[in-house]
């Protein structure tokens, strides 16, 4: 059984042995405060295998960007991949979000998981044009490239909260990103326009969370999963023949403008008071395919299913291998079905490289940084609130005062770094999206609870975190 020990001022305390092997006790830092208390988080191998796969298609689509304008069979791959793609991303974010005000910790990891990571790679970014182009402008505002995923999740985790207080927030959801394609004053800044376009998906993936999607899918016997495979199998295949049987007429009605949701409608000739209604039609195929996406995801583990806790890497990092290619014109006026094979095979090792333990280790500081001499003191010792530790703890562990701390009383296991919550089935990093992507929702803070009121005095055996919404991962994975 183990022990956390804490007091009500609080002083956390852990035994650490001298050198001699005297037994001494020491006031805990916050990190270690944490790893003590918080269980070891299980990852669920069905979302760290979508995230991954999910991934790597956004890789695939960067790569095959420059063979579109001369290449039919590219621009139907494109057009096929972005259809679900990046839904597929956003809606396993919001399916990690937390739907409730954020806390010390949810606003510290707003920082340390979105701010700081968009202010380097941005800086990092501009200095890149400048070597090329010789300018050098530093505008936050403008997000480079694939940045703009880290503005939006910070905004979509900012308002997830106060979203999910109305009646019907998918519904709020949808209006907001049809109406943000009429407004000239929603565009590229903060990534406002994509922000708003896929806020749907954002939604929805809470929405399946509450829902119980987890519970749901992987609970139905192996038949009815593969019968749902089929069936999403055969709608692939058909969306796949519908785009390249009509290639010549989707490149002519723009529909590739749509799939990007960062321009307003009349941007690209479409200034009809109906324009609103295909991007509905875009979101509803878009959360449709992305169904039928995760129908085919392998629930078990599999050879990729460690990799999808690095999709944050991989997102932040392939582009820094593509750009060379993208901007060297290697690319241009490229019409071979070998050439497009090429890229994709090269896309995926780009995936499967970027996804190695190693480059965790070495970009870690960076991309998941902590940097705790940032934050003051004083907020630190602002918590956990006075009697109630700062993270939930399992069933089963006792809640000791530091001055009854006994001897002996090492530190549990520490938290899974990088994964999301536990869940008895499925996770992946959001994302890490932000991870995250990106990344997954810290866990909801246990109500409190008075141990003098307990049986056996302060000494009381805590209960399970209670109060969390349908879905969560400690109910459902």
């Amino acid at each position: 059984m183990r022990v956390a020990s804490f007091s009500p001022r609080p002083r956390f305390v852990k035994e650490r042995r001298a050198k001699r092997g005297t037994p001494t006790l020491y006031r805990m830092t916050i990190a270690e405060r944490i790893t003590t208390t918080t269980p070891r988080k299980a990852r669920v191998a069905g979302w760290d295998n979508a995230r991954w796969l999910a991934i790597t298609l956004v890789v695939i689509g960067h790569a095959i960007t420059k063979l579109i304008a001369d290449s039919d069979s590219a621009y139907t791959l494109y057009l096929f991949i972005y259809l679900f793609h990046v839904p597929v991303f956003v809606t396993v974010a919001g399916y990690f979000a937390k739907a409730q005000p954020p806390g010390y910790r949810g606003l510290k990891r707003l920082f340390t998981d979105i701010v700081f990571p968009y202010i380097v790679f941005e800086t990092v970014w501009s200095l890149i044009n400048w070597a090329v182009t010789g300018k050098l402008s530093l505008d936050y505002t403008t997000a480079s490239w694939t940045l703009w995923f880290l503005i939006a999740l910070g905004i979509w985790r900012a308002s997830l909260p106060y979203l999910v207080m109305l009646r019907y927030p998918l519904l709020f959801a949808l209006l907001i990103s049809v109406a943000a394609g009429y407004l000239d004053s929603v565009g590229s800044t903060l990534a406002l326009s994509r922000t708003a376009g896929l806020l749907p998906f954002f939604v929805f993936g809470w929405k399946l969370r509450h829902w119980d999607f987890t519970k749901r899918w992987f609970r139905l016997r192996s038949a009815v999963v593969w019968r749902w495979r089929a069936g999403s199998i055969a709608l692939f295949t058909l969306v796949l023949v519908v785009l390249g049987a009509g290639i010549g007429t989707w490149r002519e009605l723009l529909i590739r403008r749509f799939l990007l949701y960062d321009e307003q409608y009349d941007s690209f000739g479409y200034d009809q008071w109906w324009a609103g209604a295909v991007r509905l039609g875009m979101i509803a195929l878009g959360a449709t395919l992305t169904l039928a996406f995760l129908t085919l995801v392998p629930r078990r583990r599999v050879v990729f299913t460690a990799w999808g806790a690095a999709t944050l890497y991989i997102y932040l990092l392939h582009s820094f291998f593509l750009y060379p290619l993208r901007e060297s014109g290697v690319l241009a006026h490229q019409t071979s079905p070998w050439v497009l094979a090429g890229v994709i095979v090269l896309a995926i090792a780009i995936s499967v490289f970027l996804s190695q333990p190693f480059i965790k280790k070495a970009f870690h500081w960076v991309i998941e940084p902590d940097y705790p001499w940032l934050f003051r003191r004083q907020a630190l010792k602002e918590v956990p609130p006075a009697t109630v530790p700062d993270v939930p703890v399992p069933e089963g562990t006792l809640l000791v005062p530091a001055e009854s701390a006994p001897a002996g009383s090492g530190p549990a296991e520490s938290a899974l770094s990088g994964s999301g919550p536990a869940e008895s089935t499925p996770a992946e990093s959001v994302p890490e999206e932000s991870g995250a992507a990106v990344s997954e929702p810290p866990m909801s803070e246990p109500p409190a609870r008075d141990a003098k009121a307990a049986p056996g005095g302060p000494l009381a055996e805590s209960e399970p975190p209670v109060g969390r919404e349908p879905g969560h991962p400690e109910s459902v994975k």
